[in-house]
């Protein structure tokens, strides 16, 4: 798997954080750089976690994945992406102001439950799992931190648009992992 593979799935399974950070920003009155440290703090380290718990179980299954692996890695990643679409038709997520613990970790636990499916992809695939836990990780942090400051300036109105193209690049990302799986 390639590095330019590894950011699209990174900004891929932030959307969903990054629309969640959005609708937090739009929940406070004045956006302090706390509040969007506190979304990129949570939302970047389960975005780490979930795929690296994915990726050891699916590590435990190795010798089932090795044959079917690029197809495991399609499927989840297409399920995965075609959810994300189907969501961001659905209503408005309403969030409230609160940015403490008790407020964050069931947000950031909702928010990377896909990413946890994409661990057991990257088992399949082999990837290094260090590489793209760190690479996610950081990539949900830093647009989880920019979405408070977006949903402060400008609304909800992003927030279905970021989800549709996250989840369109899953899907051809693991449509062209099945696609060299055959060449």
């Amino acid at each position: 798997m390639s590095l330019f593979d590894l950011i699209m799935i990174g900004i891929s399974l932030s959307m969903d954080a990054f629309a969640v950070s959005i609708c937090k920003g739009l929940s406070v009155r004045k956006v302090q750089l706390s509040h969007a440290l506190i979304c990129g703090a949570w939302f970047g380290a389960f975005q780490a976690i979930m795929p690296s718990f994915g990726y050891f179980l699916g590590s435990r299954f190795e010798h089932l994945l090795n044959s079917v692996g690029p197809w495991v890695a399609f499927i989840l990643l297409a399920v995965i992406g075609v959810n994300m679409v189907r969501e961001s038709f659905g209503g408005d997520e309403t969030v409230d102001n609160d940015f403490s613990a008790k407020a964050m970790l069931p947000l950031a636990v909702a928010t990377s439950i896909d990413a946890f499916a994409v661990g057991v992809g990257f088992a399949a695939m082999e990837a290094n799992i260090v590489v793209a836990a760190l690479l996610i990780g950081c990539t949900t942090f830093t647009l989880s931190a920019i979405g408070v400051k977006v949903g402060a300036m400008f609304g909800d109105k992003y927030r279905a648009v970021s989800e549709r193209i996250g989840g369109l690049v899953l899907i051809l990302i693991g449509l062209k992992t099945l696609i060299q799986s055959f060449l």
